[in-house]
């Protein structure tokens, strides 16, 4: 995995032009017009889509920063990459962090779309922010390395931590995440637990993973309102932010035709940069409340790390 070409523009929207080196600093690439406080500093793209591109457009030569790439990669499959993944390149080990998969496409202010009528950085072009800035120059190494998005469910409820009955809810959620999950390009991990209704065993759940900066934890069970329904005010406890919307959303629409889902205490926010939801703890309700949850989740997760663009 070597860096083929590295590329700067002084204006946005042209080609860029190969450079021996490129100087990188925490706004991007020095003397680049794409540098500054925002979440697409510095661009990449693979010299194999590049030549990909190139056949299918009769061998059109394409030099490298014809796209606008600034860095121009080969040996690696960009398109395997994920949100968050970084790249460790050069003897700085400068580091950047994926930000954005593509973009839209300029169409008519893109010089290669006005030649050619397609583009292929759109689809196969990555971008990303500046972690740690130094040099890099063409015939560098880079390394890779995956983010794994983690996500811990915790059933809570006396009976089933004490094996009374089966716990049916978390894998419920557990098979909703990985069905949803499994064709992205992410890469994630799935944990789950039973604890009893205790806060105290409960709260030192929560504390774990917002310490060890869970992404996403999912709760099932102790929502109602009997003497040992905690989970809110535990859940609640341990937010520093919350998101009321979505629990709102879901009350309304459940409780059209059922009045009695408008009586969970279901919760959901922010916990650190781990994103917390409070599920009621039937099967039935599981699975509804993961199909709305699961319409915005991704994007909060991108919020969670700064990526609200």
């Amino acid at each position: 995995m070597i860096i083929h070409s590295v590329n700067i523009s002084k204006v946005k929207g042209t080609l860029k032009s190969p450079v021996d080196e490129i100087n990188i600093n925490h706004r991007g690439i020095i003397n680049d017009a794409h540098s500054g406080p925002w979440h697409r500093q510095v661009s990449l793209l693979a010299k194999e889509s590049i030549d990909k591109f190139a056949n299918q457009k009769g061998n059109r030569d394409f030099k490298p920063g014809e796209f606008a790439e600034n860095i121009t990669t080969v040996g690696f499959d960009l398109t395997k990459v994920s949100l968050l993944d970084r790249f460790i390149i050069g003897n700085d080990d400068v580091e950047l962090e994926v930000t954005q998969i593509g973009k839209k496409c300029h169409g008519g202010g893109c010089a290669i779309y006005q030649e050619v009528g397609k583009c292929v950085m759109p689809q196969e072009g990555v971008f990303c922010r500046v972690i740690n800035g130094g040099t890099i120059k063409a015939g560098d190494k880079f390394k890779y390395i995956p983010y794994l998005l983690r996500f811990q469910i915790i059933t809570v409820s006396d009976r089933a931590s004490q094996g009374e009955y089966e716990d049916l809810s978390g894998p419920t959620i557990f098979k909703a995440i990985n069905e949803h999950f499994i064709n992205t390009r992410w890469h994630f991990d799935l944990t789950s637990s039973i604890v009893p209704d205790d806060p105290s065993i409960l709260g030192q759940e929560l504390d774990k993973a917002k310490k060890s900066y869970i992404d996403v934890v999912i709760t099932t069970g102790g929502t109602g309102i009997g003497p040992r329904d905690i989970t809110y005010e535990v859940a609640n406890k341990h937010c520093d932010k919350i998101i009321p919307g979505i629990m709102e959303h879901i009350r309304w629409k459940y409780g059209q035709n059922n009045p009695q889902a408008l009586i969970s205490r279901s919760i959901s926010g922010v916990m650190n940069k781990s994103l917390i939801y409070t599920l009621p703890g039937s099967v039935k309700a599981a699975k509804e409340y993961m199909d709305e949850i699961l319409k915005t989740l991704e994007h909060l997760i991108e919020m969670a790390h700064g990526l609200g663009h």
